[in-house]
């Protein structure tokens, strides 16, 4: 299942030339990131009371064009890796069919601050579809 968000690119998000300027491809990511989590039954409150937090450990960014000013982006989110206390999220950003960048993030499950495995049914719920 891919998670989708969406926002009118704004003009604080441009450079001088109206081209999204490269931070805000990793904002969107995290947007669409808390989409596809609620989107399991699982927001961050909902891990946060069961004692598990997530953290960002990489991130890296592919671009193929560029998303600029008047545009409106989607973000599609998919599962791209799902290890014992880790996965990987591949964000697809695009205006209308065109992919603009890729981002790739890896979080972190913890608990009192130390990497722990995802809990079963916790990762149930991001491996559906």
């Amino acid at each position: 299942m891919s998670a989708v968000w969406s926002s009118p690119v704004r003009f604080v998000e441009c450079d001088q030339q109206g081209v999204v300027f490269n931070a805000h491809y990793l904002t969107w990511a995290d947007e669409a990131a808390n989409a596809w989590w609620a989107a399991r039954g699982l927001p961050w409150e909902a891990l946060v009371e069961r004692g598990v937090e997530y953290f960002v450990k990489a991130s890296s960014q592919d671009w193929t064009s560029s998303a600029r000013w008047g545009d409106t982006v989607t973000v599609d989110a998919e599962l791209d890796a799902l290890g014992r206390t880790s996965l990987t999220l591949r964000f697809t950003v695009r205006v209308g069919d065109r992919a603009c960048c890729e981002v790739r993030t890896v979080y972190v499950a913890t608990a009192g601050g130390l990497p722990t495995p995802w809990p079963d049914d916790v990762r149930a719920r991001v491996s559906e579809g």
